[in-house]
């Protein structure tokens, strides 16, 4: 049974985007160049039909959802709508691959994170530290950026998490013997708690972060890859690899992509609108 602290979370207004990291690299496949949209978020467009060198890895939104980036595990970065390009590490010699990526509050940046927890700042993002030069007992799966993006958290595997800038440390699973590995993190409106998710679906909260609920017990077709929190703040989504979407809370349920994420392939990222759609 996960570990939870039940505080009620704060419904504080933000768009901050949080974009989870790729499945561990048992997990089947990897990100096609498919963006899928539901409810509210709007489809501006994909890589689909594009050669690219390395799968898509991270995905982040606009803060009014008029836009999205996708980031590649070669450090690429593909802007749609109105998300600008600001940069990527597409020409970086990296020392290990990227895994996902975080957009400040306003969309005049974000952040590519490495395996290694190499950090990666464009446009307004400005760069808080690293754990690139850490030992670390198990790779980083993603992030998350606070939301007035004066800092950002980075997760592991093993759910350990390191806080940078104005991010709180508010725990971890880094003591806790899990079932299964930790995919990412999403952070509440006010960046006082946040989420973790395990590839069962197990919910672990932290801080302000209330727990609405797991996937764990439920019959799973593919491991979990991603969570992302609600419009509301007060509620969550989990997605599986194969496009499974499961609403806890005040997430309402918009559609889900099984059936839709190609052979071969599985969702690596799950970005909320802020009218309260998501895109996988």
């Amino acid at each position: 049974m996960p570990f939870t602290r039940a505080l009620r979370a704060l419904l504080v207004a933000s768009v901050l985007a949080t974009v989870l990291a790729a499945p561990p690299a048992s997990a089947e496949g990897g990100g096609d160049a498919t963006v899928l949209s539901f409810g509210t978020a709007a489809f501006h467009g994909s890589t689909e039909g594009t050669r690219l060198a390395a799968p898509l890895v991270g995905m982040a939104s606009t803060p009014s959802g008029d836009g999205y980036w996708l980031a590649s595990a070669d450090g690429g970065v593909f802007g749609f709508g109105a998300a600008r390009f600001h940069g990527s590490a597409g020409a970086v010699r990296l020392n290990q691959p990227i895994v996902g990526m975080a957009a400040t509050p306003d969309g005049g940046g974000y952040w590519l994170v490495a395996r290694d927890g190499g950090i990666f700042a464009f446009g307004n993002a400005a760069y808080f530290g690293s754990t690139g030069g850490s030992r670390l007992n198990q790779p980083i799966v993603g992030m998350a950026a606070t939301p007035d993006g004066g800092g950002y958290w980075l997760v592991a595997r093993d759910g350990g998490i390191f806080a940078f800038g104005n991010a709180a440390f508010l725990g971890s699973t880094g003591a806790v013997r899990l079932n299964q590995p930790i995919v990412g993190m999403a952070p509440t409106a006010d960046g006082a708690g946040y989420w973790l998710v395990a590839r069962d679906g197990g919910v672990f909260a932290f801080g302000n972060a209330a727990f609405h609920g797991s996937a764990v017990g439920l019959r799973l077709s593919r491991p979990v890859a991603a969570l992302a929190r609600s419009a509301g703040g007060n509620g969550y989504w989990i997605a599986s690899a194969d496009g499974g979407v499961y609403s806890f809370g005040d997430a309402v349920f918009a559609g889900a992509g099984a059936g839709r994420v190609p052979p071969g392939k599985a969702v690596v990222a799950m970005v909320p609108s802020p009218a309260g759609g998501y895109w996988l």
